[in-house]
């Protein structure tokens, strides 16, 4: 690694507001597959480990985290809001936020196909980096860092303004992942001019991906849109 490459993940651990005891985890925290494949040296080892472990950990550090924030919330509830913590969109925005395409090393073609912008190798180098914080700083100082990471999230997750940020979660997942925008067209509209309600269809592609309620269509988009947001994170 480079001097240059040196000094920005010294950048990134004064963002983390740690610095690595064994700077080694750090920088195999950023070595795609694509890009140890086409090392001489085999023993070079890629973040692939390092990510399956930063998967666990994260799993475990936010449920823990969502438990102490919502002591009345039940299982089902806690799952989705984990999910939207911990799966690819949520990570990915993480990255974005560390700037941690920058760090990546990548093969040639990950390089040439914009692989630093892709929101799954992003948000798996997210995962890779949480499994390097846990090597290295064991699990209580890997979750203060993980709570402080996710803090604009955890301060909106489970309220009224997450479920409106979901249409823009949505449609910068549905951009970044398939190209496309997702479109919202009035299915239904019942009940008294005093108290409509009214049924939205969300569409990505041409495919219906989900349906909403509410009492105005503003509302039903943003429940489509939350349902939708389920629905291609599993997919």
């Amino acid at each position: 690694m480079n001097s240059s490459s040196k000094f920005g993940l010294e950048r990134l651990c004064k963002a983390l507001g740690y610095s690595f005891k064994q700077p080694k985890l750090l920088f195999q925290a950023f070595r795609h597959s694509s890009y140890v494949n086409e090392q001489a040296n085999s023993n070079l080892g890629d973040n692939e480990r390092l990510e399956f472990l930063g998967d666990a950990v994260l799993e475990l550090a936010i449920s823990h985290i969502l438990m102490d924030l919502f002591q009345d919330a039940e299982e089902g509830e806690l799952s989705k809001l984990r999910a939207i913590l911990v799966g690819e969109a949520g990570l990915y925005q993480v990255a974005q936020r560390l700037g941690l395409g920058d760090y990546l090393l990548l093969g040639r073609g990950e390089e040439q196909s914009q692989g630093r912008e892709k929101p799954s190798i992003l948000a798996d180098t997210t995962e890779a980096l949480m499994g390097a914080l846990y090597l290295d700083a064991g699990f209580h100082k890997t979750m203060k860092i993980i709570q402080r990471l996710f803090s604009p999230f955890l301060e909106r997750v489970g309220t009224r303004e997450m479920v409106q940020d979901f249409k823009s979660l949505l449609q910068e997942y549905t951009q970044q992942t398939f190209k496309a925008l997702p479109k919202y067209s009035l299915v239904e509209e019942t009940g008294p001019d005093h108290d409509k309600t009214f049924r939205v269809a969300l569409t990505l592609n041409g495919q219906v991906l989900a349906e909403g309620e509410g009492k105005s269509k503003k509302e039903a988009e943003q429940m489509a849109a939350k349902e939708a947001f389920f629905c291609v994170k599993e997919a």
